[in-house]
């Protein structure tokens, strides 16, 4: 990708280059960006000599290093090149998200199902059950500008530098007495968001109205919806229906007599994320469902028991499979348990599934979560075209709970658990 230079450059007020740490001058633009429409993307050079015509390469690749040298030129040792060639990791996702913006935008035939509503929008896109999305999507919710945000909040690519700078590294943060004082409240707080999501479970309510209900409590918490706009997620919580593993994004779909529904809630206050899901029973269920349902919050359960210092993460997996598969289940294997305090998703790694090769032992002040997610059938998954929504391979149903953990100096603390009960919400649905 050869970078372009304004033709009105010399007559719009002096820009800076985009990249970190850099103050020079700006005087090139990336071309796959003018084409795309996407605003900005300027970068530095010290070349004296005209740039090349406008060119968008075409290949997806980096720019080549001989063939943008000789273009750019190397004064001041070249810069301009330096500084798009190292921002180019990044900077290729913006193409990436405007492309498949304008993708979604085409491929989304005339609303002929349902009114305006559009369950098919994928054209030619092989689902593996029955389940259907259903757009267009709301408008992304605005959150007060006095409310504390993640650094990814704003982001255009929705990524959060702080994680970035950890990814890879398998060490584990011990809370200090301030941060755990932190994530309880946190936890407490999203604790409440969820309970409220819970009673607005019923056939005929869209998972959009809860994601609305649940957008709104956070605020009425000054809490920020920690899914929000996380590499671009679009909504305030995620809702995972029947054979959605997760990352299920709400929409207009009414929930249905006898669907089983996930709801993920997150949040972020004063620098903290608490992080907590239930599956709940829409109307009556089959027993199936009440089996698969029941044996997911045992499986979570037998894991919790299990944590205090000195164990090995990697050894909750084993409890997790061996409890699902003795009652004819199979454990997801694609998404995991995590650390979560400060940042949303870090060290460790809590894989669900035996013999896996999770680093770190446990010890006091450690933070994190586990998730298990069972399926009805096999354990593999795909992905929709949306990017974020997993769903089984075979088609059948999945369940997921969740719960943010303190380990303590003999066990551990559930930060997130119910405060006015024992039991999850379902068990109340029975």
């Amino acid at each position: 990708v050869l970078l372009h230079q304004p033709a009105s450059m010399a007559a719009v007020e002096t820009r800076v280059c985009e990249t970190d740490g850099c103050s020079s001058e700006a005087k090139l633009q990336c071309p796959t960006c003018i084409k795309l429409g996407i605003q900005g993307s300027y970068f530095c050079s010290q070349s004296e000599a005209p740039p090349p015509p406008l060119s968008s390469g075409g290949s997806g690749a980096p720019p080549d290093p001989g063939r943008a040298g000789r273009t750019l030129g190397t004064g001041a040792g070249g810069r301009g090149h330096e500084c798009f060639k190292g921002s180019w990791a990044t900077h290729k996702l913006l193409h990436k998200k405007a492309k498949d913006e304008k993708a979604k935008r085409e491929s989304v035939s005339p609303w002929t199902v349902e009114g305006d509503i559009n369950t098919d929008p994928w054209a030619g896109y092989r689902y593996t059950g029955k389940l259907r999305p259903h757009y267009p999507l709301m408008p992304t919710r605005p959150v007060p500008s006095y409310i504390q945000r993640p650094d990814y909040a704003d982001h255009p690519l929705g990524m959060s530098e702080s994680e970035q700078a950890l990814k890879g590294t398998s060490q584990i943060k011990l809370l200090s007495s301030e941060d755990i004082e932190g994530m309880r409240l946190v936890c407490r707080l999203a604790r409440e968001v969820l309970d409220i999501a819970a009673d607005m479970i019923k056939p005929g309510v869209t998972t959009e109205e809860i994601d609305h209900a649940v957008h709104l409590a956070c605020i009425a918490r000054n809490c920020y919806p920690s899914p929000l706009n996380y590499y671009n997620f679009p909504k305030s919580c995620c809702t995972s229906v029947n054979e959605v593993i997760c990352h299920g994004i709400p929409d207009r779909r009414p929930l249905q007599e006898g669907d089983i529904v996930n709801v993920d809630i997150t949040l972020y206050r004063n620098g903290y994320h608490g992080d907590l899901n239930e599956t709940f029973f829409v109307g009556d269920v089959d027993e199936g469902a009440r089996k698969l349902v029941q044996t997911t919050y045992e499986c979570l359960m037998q894991a919790i028991d299990a944590v205090k210092p000195g164990v090995r993460y990697r050894e909750l997996g084993n409890i997790i499979q061996k409890h699902a598969q003795a009652n004819g289940f199979s454990v997801v294997r694609s998404y995991c348990g995590h650390g979560i305090h400060k940042l949303f998703h870090t060290a460790p790694n809590v894989p669900h599934y035996a013999k896996n090769k999770a680093v770190g032992v446990m010890k006091a002040g450690h933070v994190f979560t586990i998730e298990p997610m069972i399926c009805e059938g096999g354990w593999q998954d795909e992905t929709w075209p949306d990017g974020w929504t997993a769903v089984t391979r075979d088609g059948k149903r999945s369940a997921q709970f969740e719960h943010t953990l303190l380990v303590t100096d003999t066990g551990c603390e559930i930060l997130t658990r119910r405060l006015d009960s024992a039991r999850p919400h379902f068990m109340s649905q029975f």
